[in-house]
């Protein structure tokens, strides 16, 4: 029965620069998934927009990836955008965030008797390889994402999230923790071919929801002057965490 299950949350962090219809194709294809497993009950499906100082070249004002978010998600019963991560001054760590959402949802989960819920990260298969990236996680936060909270890694295209996972130690020792669906109707959508198309003035419907691209026009949103925003800039996660360091010392 679903009130047996364990109650679980999908946060998905990322730029969203713009949010895609295949961002939110992930979410419906998670919980699918998770469902299917008869151990988990989805309660709430979160998207975080990464911060302003993220510095990814490109990157448009954190304002209005939370709002293009909210309108796409306007028939969505489950998943809400939340500004948390958006409005902090400084890029902040994955781990940090994952953190955060939990302590809000043991809050709220505290007076209901039952499972204790759960929180797991959502994400595509690209971001298995993020791991193998020097400098850019720190060993003991892969450890506490894969073993404190674990992850729901949606394949795409190509890419084989069970070789990510079999070459990295820290995911292999808590392979039970990360949960690998397969979606057998491609969709490869990719924001950074959006925004192309976009500065070039061509056609992206279909790609984003009707609302995104009427704010997008609105706005003036995704052309040659904000492609080149932070484009001297080096990426915020390698600059913050010092050295790089073995995922797996």
């Amino acid at each position: 029965m679903a009130s047996c299950r364990i109650p679980l949350v999908l946060l998905s962090c990322g730029s969203f620069n713009p949010i895609t219809n295949q961002h939110m194709r992930l979410f419906e294809l998670a919980r699918d998934h998770v469902h299917s497993t008869g151990q988990f009950q989805v309660v709430k499906g979160i998207i975080s927009p990464v911060s302003d100082g993220y510095g990814k070249q490109g990157l448009v004002l954190a304002e209005h990836r939370v709002a293009m978010a909210r309108l796409a998600l306007q028939t969505s019963d489950w998943i809400l955008v939340d500004e948390w991560e958006s409005r902090q001054p400084d890029w902040t760590e994955t781990v940090v965030t994952m953190r955060h959402h939990y302590r809000c949802i043991l809050k709220k989960y505290q007076q209901i008797t039952g499972p204790s819920p759960q929180l797991k990260l959502l994400c595509g298969a690209d971001f298995l390889d993020t791991f193998k990236v020097p400098g850019l996680w720190r060993a003991e936060h892969v450890e506490e994402l894969a073993g404190r909270f674990g992850l729901v890694c949606v394949s795409r295209g190509a890419l084989q999230p069970e070789r990510a996972v079999h070459e990295s130690d820290a995911l292999s020792r808590h392979r039970g923790n990360v949960l690998l669906v397969r979606e057998w109707v491609r969709n490869e959508t990719s924001a950074t071919e959006v925004r192309r198309a976009l500065r070039r003035g061509l056609s992206v419907k279909y790609l984003l929801p009707d609302t995104v691209i009427r704010y997008i026009r609105q706005h003036d949103l995704y052309t040659e002057a904000s492609e080149g925003r932070n484009q001297d800039t080096p990426l915020r996660p390698l600059t913050k965490q010092g050295p790089a360091q073995s995922l797996d010392d």
